[in-house]
């Protein structure tokens, strides 16, 4: 290298080291609520489970102590931190990206493809129901820190939690970017309390610190009940829920930030806290009822109430947006029907609302804390979507390091012992299913439905659709041989098609007897990339007699704008400005009508399909497409 080279990467350093510290502060806020609040109730759980209804021995607060920080240490800072973040479609992590890696043209083969979609699907779905169970329990349990000082105000717990979250879900019609920016902060000052407050317990009793021996997790697996041992799992994995959010936001803040924030600030932050917990329960084992607040001075309890729950506000805003992206996600790529979602800040794309989301998104939220009234119950119900979500996502890893072309031995063994650890805490989960765990369950079973569904529905109605199409060759000719009336002006013709002609077209030829001048086939597709290059975002093909086929390819991260995308195609020359001036878009309305012909659905399931469709937000909306500019002409499909 030479001088001025070395230089010049010196003077930038800084800059680009700012950039990182920046979005890793903005990770705290974003990536890591969830988990961050967690030592609100995990230690606690798991304590109980220990003592197995009355108070746990010394052994036991160790041994369970030593499971829970070894499976942040393996879980989320092996599995998740060093291995799964690897797994990256183009930066983009989560379900959904891993999905449309795997449906790549060059992933593995078709027959693979329908079983593989089924379980992708299976865990997105199970995502809305873990968003369903993590604010109720998280506002909850730092609600409840009130009866520490204040026994009588129990009953307050309950009303004052569903204040908290109606506010939280109505402000989201307003758009979170005005708050976005002070999350990182908070979190960051979060954390620093939990080490405080840690280490506070730890001077209670430093023998706690023995914990940090493997063996101890070890010894403890071996010689408790497995009734017991399993329960304690099953209240120990309280302590990773959220880790998931890793990965599935890895896009916002990059890689490398993220695990910047992991260890350097949350780890240590959760380990102290951990610790002083376990500390403070070894010198007073009355304080089983609620460690986390009794580490703090009695003066500072309502304080640390406050703060607790602004963290899980933002811990629960880090799901709801996260629900959002990942709907908005499930449509481009065709898993959901289309729904009205709005961007609520201009500059910033990330920020969307997605009205019906919210609402059912609340409505199971608030049921959830009505229907169980307390963290405790809450526990029964939490971990056992996140724990399935977790294996899925290890499944499917393994899947795109073998497609990347990793050591197929080294992927069963790295992947299968990881596999191996989602399975224990599965089955130890899966204890709580007549406990709660039946409704985060239920959630997913019927949104893994909707999505099967709609994807089924589409395929068959495409088909049909593609079977009434008119050859392009043949339109082109009687075209030629029997020229129409030509109207001056642009047709904008939508299709989800890139071959033939639309039904919308031919149709309105056929009954209008007129075309006009300039004829555009418009078809939005959708990548399995997160975002399309500029080079790959717009094609257009010349057909003859004043048609062109336009190709608009978006990735699944981004949000279709037809009108945008023309213009955009006129600045490069790829179209004639004249083109777009008072132009007409004509769009196809599809009408289900179910009949049970076709194979493949059930008539049920199609009538579900034929209600879906309707239901779906208009393709004009969607689009974005001027409703002042919008004809749609109607067909009927039969599947």
């Amino acid at each position: 290298m030479d001088e001025s080279t070395a230089i010049a990467a010196i003077a930038h350093r800084p800059a680009h080291q700012g950039l990182r510290l920046a979005a890793s502060l903005g990770a705290l806020g974003v990536v890591y609520g969830d988990i961050g609040t967690s030592p609100l109730y995990a230690l606690r759980e798991a304590a109980k489970a220990a003592g197995a209804g009355g108070a746990p021995t010394p052994n036991e607060i160790l041994g369970t102590l030593s499971l829970l920080l070894w499976s942040l240490i393996v879980v989320i800072s092996l599995k998740y931190a060093i291995l799964i973040l690897r797994a990256d479609n183009r930066g983009e992590g989560g379900i959904v990206a891993l999905l449309a890696l795997l449906n790549a043209r060059d992933a593995p083969p078709r027959s693979w493809r329908a079983s593989l979609l089924v379980f992708g699907l299976i865990g997105a779905a199970l995502l809305y129901g873990d968003g369903a169970i993590t604010p109720a329990i998280s506002v909850l349990s730092a609600v409840e820190g009130l009866k520490v000082d204040a026994p009588e105000l129990g009953p307050l717990v309950v009303p004052i939690t569903v204040v908290i979250l109606v506010a939280l879900f109505v402000v989201q019609r307003k758009g979170t970017g005005f708050i976005g920016g002070i999350f990182g902060p908070v979190m960051l000052l979060w954390f620093a309390a939990l080490a405080v407050l840690g280490i506070a317990g730890i001077v209670h009793a430093p023998q706690v610190l023995a914990c940090i021996s493997p063996h101890y997790a070890l010894f403890y697996l071996l010689h408790a009940r497995p009734a017991v041992s399993f329960a304690v799992l099953g209240a120990v994995f309280l302590a990773v829920t959220g880790g998931e959010a890793m990965y599935a936001d890895m896009g916002h803040f990059g890689r490398a930030p993220i695990r910047l924030a992991w260890f350097a600030v949350v780890l240590p932050g959760l380990v102290l806290n951990y610790l002083g917990q376990g500390g403070l329960l070894l010198a007073h084992p009355d304080a089983l009822e609620n460690p986390f607040f009794e580490l703090a001075p009695r003066w500072a309890h309502y304080g640390l109430v406050a703060f607790a729950t602004a963290a899980t506000v933002i811990a629960s805003q880090a799901i709801i947006s996260g629900a959002f992206s990942l709907t908005q996600q499930s449509i481009q790529l065709g898993f959901l029907p289309r729904m009205h979602i709005l961007h609520t800040a201009s500059q910033e794309r990330g920020q969307i609302y997605v009205p019906l989301v919210n609402w059912l998104l609340a409505l199971a939220t608030l049921g959830a804390v009505v229907a169980f009234g307390s963290s405790d119950a809450l526990a029964g119900a939490y971990g056992i979507a996140v724990s399935l979500l977790m294996a899925i996502t290890t499944v499917l890893a393994a899947l795109v390091a073998l497609q990347w072309g990793y050591n197929p031995v080294a992927v069963a063994a790295v992947n299968g012992f990881f596999f191996a650890i989602d399975l224990v805490f599965f089955s130890a989960n899966s204890m709580k299913l007549f406990e709660g765990g039946w409704f985060p369950l239920l959630l997913a079973v019927a949104v893994a439905f909707i999505m099967l569904t709609w994807r089924t529905g589409q395929r068959l109605s495409e088909l049909q659709k593609a079977r009434l199409r008119e050859p392009e060759a043949t339109f082109m000719e009687h075209l030629r041989s029997a020229p129409p009336f030509r109207l001056s002006g642009t047709a904008a013709v939508l299709t989800p098609a890139t071959a033939d002609v639309p039904l919308s077209l031919t149709h309105h030829l056929k009954h209008n007897r007129v075309l006009h001048e300039h004829v555009l086939l418009v078809a939005v597709l959708t990548t399995e990339e997160p975002r399309t290059s500029d080079a790959d975002w717009i094609e257009v093909v010349p057909m003859g007699c004043g048609i062109s086929r336009v190709l608009l390819r978006y990735g699944f991260m981004e949000s279709p704008n037809v009108p945008e995308g023309l213009r955009a195609a006129v600045r490069r020359d790829q179209l004639p400005a004249a083109t777009l001036e008072q132009a007409t878009f004509y769009l196809g309305r599809e009408t289900i009508v179910p009949t049970g012909k076709l194979p493949g659905m059930a008539p049920w399931r199609a009538t579900l399909y034929a209600v879906l469709n309707r239901n779906a937000e208009r393709s004009a909306a969607y689009f974005c497409v001027p409703a002042t500019q919008v004809v749609e002409i109607g067909t009927e499909i039969e599947i």
